[in-house]
């Protein structure tokens, strides 16, 4: 069964690789969205398996915008992975309080993104 995957992110360039390489390397079915507002009318109508969701992004950042998705009993089950340019080792403790399944750093590899959702979404699952 092919998978839905939401990909939010303010950059035009980065949702388009994305998708991209998604539906190259899995043919899944793949939607976008440009900001946190549209994320979470998107996520509450469409019911993605997972949200690739990027942290900096102007009005509502992706802290907000998980926030609101994990509120809404519509969409709280939807599994969360987290896109950010700012990976550090002292970022570690600030993305452990977040309810999210796995963090990706930018800049991603398009063509191994499937592989990577697909390892978090099979640990997921397994940890049930």
């Amino acid at each position: 069964m092919s998978k839905c995957v939401l990909i939010v992110d303010d950059e035009e360039d980065v949702r388009a690789i994305a998708q991209m390489g998604l539906e190259m390397t899995a043919d899944w079915n793949v939607l976008t969205a440009s900001c946190g507002q549209e994320a979470l009318i998107m996520a509450e109508t469409n019911q993605p398996d997972v949200i690739l969701l990027d942290m900096m992004m102007p009005d509502m950042d992706g802290r907000a915008t998980l926030q609101q998705l994990k509120a809404c009993p519509g969409t709280r089950h939807i599994s969360v992975i987290l896109v950010t340019a700012k990976v550090q080792q002292s970022d570690g403790e600030n993305f452990a309080e977040l309810d999210v399944a796995a963090v990706f750093a930018k800049p991603f590899r398009p063509l191994q993104l499937a592989e990577q959702i697909n390892a978090v979404l099979v640990l997921l699952e397994t940890s049930k």
